[in-house]
């Protein structure tokens, strides 16, 4: 049995760790033996003794102990990260609908690697790496990622507050193998898209709303969309496929819009059709007098943090409360939040303040999340990030 220095839990705090939470918070931590680093591997126990879980250890982040593992007797080392990358391709290939070319391949806690995420585009995968623990074995999780995977090139992007709070610094660069060029071309759903994983949001591409784009596709027949925060396009394409009579597709970013037009026009779309506009999209919705029977709403995250939430709650009701009065009657609105710190709950309160104060009932039809292969830990709520409502206004 590996010799890992040992934290012991106080009285009664490992409960979040029997039920499957995967962290343990500097409060819950009575005392440490060894005097573990930053990013070390610790056996934590409970205030008896008992030895609970494997996993990474800070002392000076709120976040003190992050699971890898239940096998306490386990040794870390780089066939116990191949084994980790295998059961998770094994995964991708259940789960991961047949020819598409991209997914994400490892999830963080999801996946029992806490601080890394992995995904893929065709031949290239794209590294984030955001805990201690990660970066202090980082050549070895690059090694045994590329052993499992067989990429042309790992593109490692670990970048943003998380990172500064493990007391990290920003870095982007080729991990492994060839550096990936400007434009990845996949296929998605039976769609082309071209992937800049060098420049573009997150590692991209927005992986997470694969299986709502095709909801999206389903319900557009005839109807006419508006696309906020339309990035590359990417809903609007699946849209006008699904039979939408007039997609317009609004964002602030020049290079996006760009990407979103060659998006329609190598899925054999008309761009004179389906317009794709440079705008403020607040700006937009609150100037525009045309009415529309579905809008999509997926902005960026409004809230980085908890300190952000009041904030952020205000920017989420403004965007919505501009929507529902650009709504049809009869309207659908899919609207979204991929901010941690506003859970599902306030989300949903938000969005209701929104239709109340636009005068509109609601009827409620879906509740979206982000696709299987961004599987989390049941208990761990945290990890639930993407949260979505499908709702149609009552004539």
């Amino acid at each position: 049995m590996p010799d890992y220095p040992q934290l012991i839990m106080k009285s009664g705090r490992e409960r979040s760790l029997l039920g499957g939470h995967p962290w343990l918070f500097s409060g819950a931590v009575a005392k440490t033996t060894g005097r573990p680093g930053a990013g070390d591997i610790v056996l934590a126990c409970s205030a008896a003794g008992e030895p609970l879980a494997l996993g990474f250890y800070h002392p000076r982040a709120d976040i003190a102990f992050r699971m890898l593992t239940r096998e306490v007797s386990a040794r870390v080392d780089g066939d116990f990260w191949q084994r980790r990358f295998r059961e998770a391709a094994a995964l991708r290939e259940r789960i991961v609908p047949a020819g598409d070319e991209a997914c994400r391949l490892i999830n963080a806690e999801g996946d029992g690697i806490p601080g890394l995420v992995v995904d893929r585009y065709g031949d290239y995968l794209v590294m984030i790496v955001g805990t201690a623990g990660v970066e202090r074995r980082r050549e070895e999780i690059v090694a045994a990622l590329a052993a499992v995977s067989n990429p042309r090139g790992i593109l490692e992007r670990s970048e943003g507050p998380a990172r500064r709070l493990e007391g990290l610094e920003d870095r982007r660069e080729t991990a492994w193998g060839e550096e990936p060029p400007p434009a990845i071309p996949i296929r998605e759903g039976g769609l082309s898209f071209e992937v800049d994983i060098l420049a573009g949001q997150k590692t991209g591409f927005f992986l997470d709303q694969r299986d709502n784009r095709r909801k999206v596709e389903q319900l557009s027949r005839g109807l006419t969309v508006l696309n906020c925060f339309s990035y590359t396009g990417a809903f609007s394409v699946y849209a006008v496929r699904g039979g939408a009579r007039r997609v317009v597709s609004v964002d602030s970013s020049a290079p996006a819009n760009e990407a979103a037009r060659r998006h329609l026009k190598v899925n054999g779309f008309d761009t004179a059709a389906h317009p794709v506009i440079r705008e403020d999209v607040f700006r937009y919705l609150r100037d525009t007098e045309e009415f529309f029977e579905m809008i999509i709403l997926d902005p960026p995250a409004f809230a980085k943090n908890r300190r952000e939430v009041t904030r952020a709650a205000r920017g989420y009701k403004d965007i919505n409360l501009q929507a529902f009065r650009r709504l049809a009657p009869g309207g659908l609105l899919a609207t979204f939040s991929c901010s941690n710190a506003v859970d599902e709950v306030l989300f949903e309160k938000i969005v209701l303040g929104a239709a109340r104060d636009a005068g509109r009932d609601l009827r409620l039809l879906r509740r979206f999340a982000a696709a299987p292969d961004h599987p989390t830990c049941l208990a761990h709520v945290e990890g639930r990030y993407l949260k979505g409502l499908l709702v149609s206004v009552l004539t």
